[in-house]
């Protein structure tokens, strides 16, 4: 999850999507991705994303979370490991996420180098409760399925 905030792009899988405000965050707040990378990680007992790319850093401000998810992409390929599947849902009060969710299959599709039809991406909203339902912030929640050798 991440917060929103002012000045900022809102970048999701890699796709900037027009709003009034950004996520916060060390790389580029993409709350997708970000999950998405825990979620192979995690699926492979390696840790999170802090372990790698931790916010204290400087080399990781502001970068494009693509960059690092091609890293993780490459862990998980060391390990002998295959993306069969993913399944996101990103959970905000706005703005939209339909009119992108096809853009963003193919931007994590090429990064990913699996079919954009394993991929799902869904968005629903809080349905104004808590944080996310005060528009404070976005969650996002990824499952992946992976064949090991």
């Amino acid at each position: 999850m991440h917060p929103w905030e002012e000045g900022r792009k809102f970048v999701l899988g890699g796709v900037v999507i027009p709003h009034t405000q950004g996520l916060k965050g060390h790389s580029d707040g993409d709350v997708l991705t970000h999950a998405l990378m825990d979620a192979l990680l995690g699926a492979l007992g390696m840790g999170d994303i802090g372990e790698y790319f931790p916010p204290s850093e400087e080399k990781f401000r502001d970068i494009s979370s693509l960059l690092l998810l091609k890293e993780v992409k490459e862990k998980v390929q060391n390990r002998g490991a295959e993306i069969v599947n993913i399944d996101a849902v990103v959970i905000l009060e706005e703005p939209r996420i339909a009119p992108f969710r096809e853009k963003i299959r193919e931007r994590l599709s090429s990064i990913l180098g699996i079919d954009r039809e394993c991929i799902n991406i869904k968005a629903t909203t809080s349905e104004t409760l808590g944080f996310v339902g005060r528009k404070e912030g976005v969650v996002s929640l990824v499952s992946v399925l992976l064949r090991l050798p």
